[in-house]
């Protein structure tokens, strides 16, 4: 990793900004179907560390990502994947092949995978829900941990934020990136008072003007309150925070029969769209079966995400698709640039910093 800018106002250089060579204590999370080339270099570019999210890409496509995303910035991004998907042994590959600076993982990483990464000089980050995962991780030699708690959008755990990232960073030592209901300068200070070495936000770096999501479905994000969201296990059998929309009401109060014909359906959809066969689905699902005890049904429900997905993030249909976001919606009402967004987290962070001086 390169060294980081020089230090100044607005700068906060933590254990994170050297590991990774980045000028700000900021990571935009993986986010399927929004986190591409345009919105991880946005990132990258000011300041920050841009992730372009490929489990919803074809060993192909995270490719040309990786050649897009590196042909806008210079700064250093990464690839976040999934350490179950049956070519991860190939995306490591590609990562390592294209120089990729950082690698990190959805789900539990493999020791395999992260070894052959190290070697590779690639910073290896996974995201953890719980301490015992964390020391886990960081006992295969991961270089650092996302702890999300339970404010956080998409696949979250029970633990809030507050309560989880200090346990974790007490765990460990190695960086922590703090995330789940962070946006502004306050929330890096406060993750940094509970030995967090920075943080990483997924809502409110999908509303920005970087981001390749529809405007109309910013509007339904920014319309949200902080009760907007709610968790849900109908829409792939595990914990997913999304927007509360009549959709997920639907999903919801309908009963199980009418959810398991919707899987149906949409691992079908989901077949077409990836040009997987009926037989990798299968392998995979007992995969899960095995490795996360998922009933058949739970199995077939997990379709729906890229799916529902896909349908709002990419064809902007707020009516059929599915929004994972964090609680913190309901406190963003405003579409800035990435740069200008991380430029006035600083400002305010430091701003923040100052007072607390001041007080003591």
């Amino acid at each position: 990793m390169s060294e980081p800018e020089a230090s100044g106002k607005g700068a906060v250089r933590t254990a994170l900004t050297e590991l990774l060579g980045i000028r700000y204590p900021v990571v935009q999370a993986a986010m399927g179907y929004v986190s591409g080339p345009r919105l991880a270099a946005a990132v990258s570019d000011a300041g920050g560390l841009g992730l372009i999210a490929s489990a919803t890409m074809s060993l192909a496509e995270l490719e040309k990502a990786i050649e897009d995303t590196a042909g806008r910035t210079p700064r250093p991004f990464g690839v976040n994947l999934r350490a179950d998907a049956a070519d991860a042994a190939e995306r490591v590959r590609l990562i390592a092949s294209r120089r990729v600076p950082v690698a990190s993982f959805a789900q539990a990483p493999k020791p395999e995978l992260i070894a052959a990464l190290k070697d590779a000089g690639v910073v290896t980050i996974a995201s953890v829900g719980a301490r015992r995962h964390a020391e886990k991780a960081a006992g295969w030699g991961i270089d650092a941990v996302i702890a999300t708690g339970a404010e956080g959008g998409g696949h979250v755990g029970a633990v809030p934020t507050s309560l989880l990232v200090p346990q974790v960073a007490a765990a460990v030592d190695i960086p922590v990136i703090a995330a789940g209901g962070f946006f502004d300068g306050r929330g890096l200070v406060a993750a940094l008072a509970w030995g967090a070495a920075g943080i990483a936000m997924g809502t409110r770096f999908l509303l920005t003007s970087d981001s390749p999501v529809a405007d109309a479905v910013k509007q339904v994000y920014l319309a949200a309150g902080l009760d907007g969201t709610v968790v849900t296990t109908r829409v792939d059998g595990v914990p997913h925070r999304v927007l509360r929309t009549t959709m997920v009401d639907h999903l919801e109060h309908g009963g199980k029969a009418g959810a398991l014909v919707r899987s149906v359906r949409n691992a079908a959809a989901f077949r077409e769209v990836s040009g997987m066969g009926w037989r990798e689905m299968l392998r995979q699902g007992r995969e899960m079966r095995r490795g996360g005890g998922l009933s058949w049904g739970q199995v077939l429900m997990a379709a729906n995400t890229p799916v529902l997905l896909r349908a709002a993030m990419v064809d902007g249909r707020t009516d059929l698709g599915l929004m994972s976001s964090g609680q913190v919606a309901g406190l963003i009402d405003d579409l800035p640039s990435c740069a200008e967004l991380i430029e006035s987290i600083m400002a305010e962070a430091d701003a923040t910093l100052d007072r607390l001086r001041r007080v003591r």
